[in-house]
């Protein structure tokens, strides 16, 4: 069954001549929260953090524990009120609404939870409904709206069961459900896959996926998985203490990170650098080889195609270079092949400008680490 919200969100808006131009569903500017703490000491858990998130796309904010996501996802839907800088969803500035208005715009926010926040005296059927009684919506058109929300997040057979008789997953399926039950633009995700198990957050993600792409909703992920990133976010914002340090494509990102907090988080599945017994034995079999010619250390990094083609061997043939290949990794972001390789190069510097040439024109990214490693 699919669903259809009255709202359907549209990614694109054409300019006359054609042009498209993308709508910004939440556009956060200069967000600052200050704490008091108990011993009178101010406290910056944000400092001075400027987003902007599309309309329909799924957006990353990653960081850990403490680095500000958590608080700065509370402040789109003023569950924290800012101490400094405007939040905007959907064209409506939230610092600028009544209560009543403020509750009639979270409205169209859902939200759903690391420990899912669901109510263990009533069944699955309820606690998707529960919204809805809240406001004061008829039962008939409650079961009309329900029923199709089990069916998106294949509960329907569990309908009147407990969260007692349920598996993890199951929890933050009846809680997604919950979440949409309002039908909203925009869904935020604070850590939603945390309590899972690997199986059940592939699940989890790709029933985020399948919500994005058939309601059209706007997700906002929050979370300190980059696998979670890469493998559902279209966009990422990197976090450390308070402050956006990086942004931009999921695949951007991970081709080039710029921020030490964005390699070590990228590291932790894909590996950035050589380990320090890694890099021992390198050191020692270059001062063992005697190496006449310069000797290079670069880190190259492949996307698309470019990945599953043979290049560095057809470098290799063209150029006379030998590469040594020291560690190497292919995995997917946001549907494409990435790869990554850490290679040693000793030749002439005519030869050596060459290869990188040739590896510029076929479009892999390289950077030299040799001073990290010898």
């Amino acid at each position: 069954m699919r669903l259809h919200f009255h709202h359907l969100a549209v990614r694109e808006h054409f300019l006359p001549g054609g042009f498209a131009i993308y709508l910004h569903m939440i556009e956060l500017q200069h967000i600052t929260q200050r704490y008091t703490m108990p011993d009178g000491s101010e406290f910056l858990a944000l400092k001075d953090v400027s987003l902007t998130i599309n309309d329909g796309e799924i957006f990353g904010i990653i960081g850990r524990s403490g680095a500000g996501k958590s608080t700065l996802v509370r402040c789109i839907n003023f569950l924290n009120r800012p101490s400094e800088g405007t939040v905007t969803v959907n064209g409506k500035c939230l610092n600028q609404l009544s209560d009543s208005e403020l509750r009639e715009t979270r409205r169209g926010i859902g939200m759903i939870f690391q420990h899912f926040n669901i109510l263990s005296s009533r069944t699955v059927y309820d606690n998707v409904a529960l919204p809805l009684e809240f406001a004061g919506i008829a039962k008939q058109e409650i079961r009309a709206k329900v029923e199709p929300l089990l069916d998106l997040v294949g509960l329907r057979e569990h309908r009147d069961k407990y969260p007692a008789q349920l598996s993890g997953g199951q929890k933050q399926r009846v809680g997604i459900a919950r979440a949409l039950a309002m039908a909203p633009k925009v869904l935020l995700s604070d850590e939603a896959t945390s309590a899972l198990d690997p199986e059940t957050t592939v699940a989890t993600l790709e029933l985020l996926k399948k919500i994005n792409r058939e309601l059209g909703l706007t997700i906002v992920m929050i979370t300190h998985q980059m696998d979670v990133v890469k493998q559902i976010c279209e966009r990422v914002a990197v976090m450390d203490r308070g402050v956006v340090v990086e942004q931009g494509r999921v695949i951007d990102v991970f081709r080039r990170p710029k921020h030490e907090t964005t390699m070590a988080m990228i590291g932790n599945i894909m590996a950035q650098s050589l380990s320090p017994s890694a890099a021992k034995r390198v050191r020692d079999q270059v001062a063992a080889a005697g190496y006449t010619e310069p000797v290079h250390i670069l880190r190259l990094t492949f996307v698309g195609s470019e990945a599953t083609t043979p290049i560095i061997s057809e470098c290799s043939r063209r150029f006379g270079v030998d590469f040594n290949i020291l560690a190497g990794q292919i995995d997917e972001v946001q549907g494409e092949n990435f790869g990554t390789l850490t290679v040693l190069i000793s030749c002439k510097s005519d030869l050596y400008a060459k290869a990188l040439d040739f590896l510029s024109e076929r479009k892999v990214t390289y950077e030299e680490v040799t001073k990290y490693v010898l």
